[in-house]
Order: C-alpha cells, then structure tokens, then sequence
C-alpha cells in the first residue's frame, strides 16, 4: 500500500523535512531504489550510493544534509534499525492469502473459529481447536486438536502444531515449523552403556546389545503472547509437562527444542540453535547461531552465548560466553590468542633444546 511521507513520519514519531506529501510504496538500498522508494540510508557511509538510484526521499542520520544529497524530502532517524523495524511494518506487502475459509480448506465441526479467522487451502483443523479472532492459518497447515491459538496469530504456509499445542496473542510461525512434536525419549530395559559412560566418563564397561523402548510423550507445548518461531524449526511437546516458551521469545529458523525445556521472556534464539531435553533458560537471554546445550542445564537471565558456543553447565546470570567448553569471552579469546602463538612457542622450544643439546656435544 503507498504511504505519504507524512503519514510515515507521524506513525514512527520522526522528523520529516521537505516535500512530505510525497507518496512511496517500498524501500530499498540507495542505488537500488525507484522513484517510489524510500531509500535506506541511515549512514554517512551509505549515502553515496543516492546519486546511483532515483530515490526521491530517504531516511536519514540525524543532522544529515539532505538538500545537498539531491533529495526532496527525507526522515531523520536517531536508532537505525529500530526505525527501519517500523517502517518495514508499515509497507510490508505480506503474504496476500485469500481471505476467508478456503473451499479446500478442513475445519473440524467441534472447532471454534474466532471472528475474521482465515484458513488457507488444504490446510486442516482439528477437532476442539480454539483459533483466535483474526487469526490466519496459511496454505497446507496443520492445527490439531485441542490446539489454542490467541488473538491474530499467523501461521505461515506449511507449519504443524500437533495435539495440545497453546498459545498466545500474535504468535507468528513461519513456512514448515512443526510445533508439538513428539520429544526424543528412549530407554533400555536394563542399564545401557551412554548410562555407564554418563556415570564413569567413558567406560561403558561390558555393554549389552538391547533395543530401545519409546517413552510416549504426554505433555505439549504452552507459548507465550507475541513469540515467533522461524521456518523448518521443531519444539517438542514435554514428556508429561509442556514445553514452556516465555512471552515475546523470538526463534531462528532450524532451531531444535528438546521436550520440557522451559524458555524465559524476550530471548533471541539464532539460527541453528539446539537444546537438548529439560534445558532452562532465562528471561532476555540470546543464543548465537549453533549454540548447543546440553540436557538439564540452567542459563540465568541476561545471558549472551556467542556463535558455536556450547553450553555443558550451569552459566549463571549475566554471563558472556564462547568456545567449546563455554567460558567467558574474555577468557575464551585470551585463551585462543595463546593458541595461535603455539607453533611460534613450540619453534623456540625447539631450538632452546637444539642449543642445549648442542652446549652438551661440546662438553
């Protein structure tokens, strides 16, 4: 939909200079940007590339010259990114589902379906669910039964909530999610040997060849209001509790949730990410691309694990992490400086000894 620049800059409360009835109906890069796109150029780095497309207004860094940027309008933004994140609100095109229940569509008759709700074609409902006014259920969902949804969810095209699966207001699920699926629980008829080794740290001791008995899964999965879970990600239902997912946690695409873990409120989990079973995390904390933890392990609030980190205890609040064991940043990056200077130390060794050795012949 176009937007005029004023209506822009009044709905992000932004400063607007110049020609603001100007309408636009899309961003874009600089260079790249049309007549009718506002242009990204939030940085004095970024503004070269202006004079290369045809945009007619951009935002701007605050105090930014845009007159003499050749444009005829612009916004002046203090925080980036945080006003890029409105705008894109603002003039996203979204998905263009059809609107209404679709003829291909199934809905259970025991189903409840909120006023306004869409349900794509060939998608299904399943019996008891509850979807929340203005929710929409793209092309080939699944939501099984006793599944409930809050208020103006969006459930993108593919995306399985199975059995039982609860959520709140403004849940977001992207193409091919499955939520609710069974959680990955095995034993043995008698002790095996990932169980002796757990105990001894290696020995198995004499192992026995024994098939593995599925431990069903009774629990579901309860989220939070205003959480997102990403494209080909999996959280599974609890064994007998739910899976928990804090209010406003935000999840990567191909992310993995092991049964019964339990997330705070506002985390970040990044792409790749994976919890074992009966992990629990706190509230604000941020997970940085193939992070792992390991089962029934405890992250405080506030913690930030970078990239590839792996979690195998306990980190406590506030804590930065990195490597593999995790340990704090600092640490982490004074250690592996140390490690580079390895080859260097072991030459000098080298030759400390070809001396010594040589100091020795002599004698």
């Amino acid at each position: 939909m176009p937007h005029t620049i004023h209506d822009i800059a009044s709905a992000l409360g932004l400063e607007a200079v110049g020609d603001t009835s100007i309408v636009i109906d899309g961003a874009n890069e600089p260079a790249d940007a049309s007549a009718t796109d506002i242009a990204l150029a939030m940085k004095p780095e970024y503004a070269a590339g202006l004079a290369k497309g045809q945009a007619r207004v951009a935002m701007l860094w605050e105090g930014a010259d845009w007159q003499g940027l050749g444009l005829e309008a612009a916004l002046f933004v203090g925080r980036s990114r945080y006003a890029m994140a409105g705008l894109s609100q603002i003039i996203d095109p979204g998905q263009h589902y059809p609107v209404g229940i679709h003829p291909s569509a199934y809905v259970d008759p025991t189903a409840e379906l909120g006023e306004g709700v869409t349900v794509g074609p060939f998608a299904m409902v399943g019996p008891r669910a509850r979807i929340g006014a203005g929710s929409v259920l793209g092309p080939q969902c699944f939501v099984g039964a006793d599944v409930v949804l809050g208020e103006a969810a969006m459930i993108h095209s593919g995306a399985r909530l199975m059995a039982r699966v609860r959520a709140g207001d403004r849940l977001i699920v992207q193409p091919n999610a499955v939520i609710g699926g069974d959680g990955f629980a095995f034993v043995t008829p008698e002790v095996s040997g990932v169980e002796k080794a757990r105990e001894t740290l290696g020995d198995q001791g004499d192992v026995k060849s024994q098939s593995w008995t599925r431990i069903h899964t009774l629990g579901a999965v309860r989220l939070g209001h205003d959480v997102e879970v990403g494209s080909c990600s999996t959280i599974d239902s609890g064994t007998i509790r739910d899976t928990q997912i804090g209010d406003g946690t935000k999840i990567d695409n191909q992310v993995m949730i092991g049964h019964n873990c339990i997330i705070g409120n506002d985390c970040l989990l990044c792409g790749h990410v994976g919890l074992a079973g009966s992990v629990t995390v706190g509230n604000s904390v941020v997970l940085g691309g193939k992070t792992g933890v390991s089962d029934n392990t405890t992250i405080g609030d506030n913690v930030i694990c970078g990239a590839a980190t792996i979690v195998l205890s306990k980190i406590p609040a506030g804590r930065v992490m990195l490597g593999y064991p995790a340990m704090k940043m600092d640490q982490h990056l004074d250690t592996y400086k140390h490690l580079r200077r390895l080859p260097r130390l072991a030459r000098q060794v080298a030759e400390l000894q070809k001396a010594v050795s040589n100091e020795d012949t002599s004698d």
